[in-house]
C-alpha cells in the first residue's frame, strides 16, 4: 500500500508574526519557514505504519513556491521515499478547497491506500483541507486521530479521535482520510546521513494545469489586523477589592 503525505511550508511556530504594514497579509520576508507541526505529526505517522510493515511507500506532497522544496527534502530526510511539488508561483493564495482539488487529482494519478495530513495548519488555521478532499474523493475520513490503526487483512483502519465528550473510535475502509492530533506520536529528528541521502531522492514536478486543475477563489482577504494588545494586569490587595473589580468593572458576576 502507497501513503500519501500532505505538508506544508509555514512560518516557523517560535517566530513572532507581523503583519505588514499595508495590513494586506502577514510579513514573509526574511522570515524562518519550516514544515507545519501538524504535517510532521502526520509524515511520522506515516513513517510508522511503512516501518510496521503495513505499507510500501510514503510519498510527500507539498505546494506553493519553490522554496516549497526544501520543506519536501526535510520530509525526504525525515523517510519519505519520494516527493511532488505542485509548484504555485503566483501571488494569489492557495486556499484550502484549492488544495483539496490539487490533492484529489495526485491522489486519481498516484492511487494511494491511504492520505494522511495534519489537522490544521498554523497560519491559518483553518482545518478544512483534510474534510474536503475526503468529500471529493468519497472516502471515509477520521479526523484529529490520536491513534491510528491499520488491519492489511481487513483493509480496515481503526482511528482513535478526540471529541469534547472524550474519544471517539472510527473503524475505516481503506482507501481513507486520517488528519492528525498533536498527541498522535512525537515527530522524529533527521539525522545527518538521511540529510544527504535526501539529496538524492527524487521530487517530481508538475503544476496546476498539468493536473487539470483549474485554481480560482471566491474569498477576499480585506485586511490583515494584530489583535489587540492585552492591558496590563494590577495587584489588588484583598478578596473584597477583587469582587468589587470583578462586579462592578468587568461585570461577570
Amino acid at each position: 500500500m502507497k501513503i500519501m503525505v500532505a505538508i506544508k511550508r509555514v512560518v516557523d511556530y517560535a517566530v513572532k508574526v507581523r503583519v505588514k504594514p499595508d495590513k494586506s497579509g502577514v510579513e514573509m520576508k526574511n522570515v524562518k519557514m519550516s514544515m507545519n507541526p501538524f504535517c510532521e505529526i502526520a509524515l511520522e505517522e506515516a513513517l510508522r505504519i511503512r516501518e510496521a510493515g503495513l505499507a510500501s511507500e510514503v510519498v510527500a506532497v507539498s505546494m506553493g513556491p519553490a522554496q516549497c522544496v526544501d520543506t519536501l527534502r526535510t520530509g525526504l530526510a525525515m523517510g519519505a521515499d519520494r516527493a511532488i511539488h505542485v509548484e504555485w508561483s503566483s501571488a494569489e493564495r492557495l486556499y484550502p478547497l484549492n488544495v483539496a482539488k490539487l490533492l484529489k487529482a495526485l491522489i486519481d494519478d498516484e492511487k494511494p491506500g491511504l492520505l494522511i495530513l495534519g489537522k490544521q495548519a498554523i497560519d491559518d488555521d483553518c482545518n478544512q483541507t483534510g474534510q474536503m478532499v475526503a468529500g471529493l474523493l468519497n472516502w471515509p475520513q477520521g479526523t484529529f486521530a490520536s491513534k491510528v490503526v491499520l488491519d492489511k487483512e481487513k483493509q480496515t483502519a481503526t482511528v482513535d479521535r478526540e471529541v469534547d465528550g472524550g474519544i471517539e473510535t472510527l473503524c475505516l475502509d481503506l482507501p481513507a482520510v486520517i488528519t492528525t492530533d498533536l498527541r498522535l506520536n512525537q515527530p522524529r529528528y533527521a539525522t545527518l546521513p538521511n540529510i544527504m541521502k535526501a539529496k538524492s531522492k527524487p521530487i517530481k514536478k508538475v503544476t496546476p494545469e498539468d493536473l487539470n486543475v483549474q485554481i480560482r477563489s471566491d474569498m477576499e482577504v480585506v485586511e490583515v489586523s494584530e489583535p489587540p494588545k492585552r492591558k496590563a494586569g494590577v495587584i489588588l490587595s484583598s478578596v473584597d477589592e477583587l469582587i468589587d473589580k470583578l462586579k462592578n468593572e468587568a461585570r461577570v458576576i
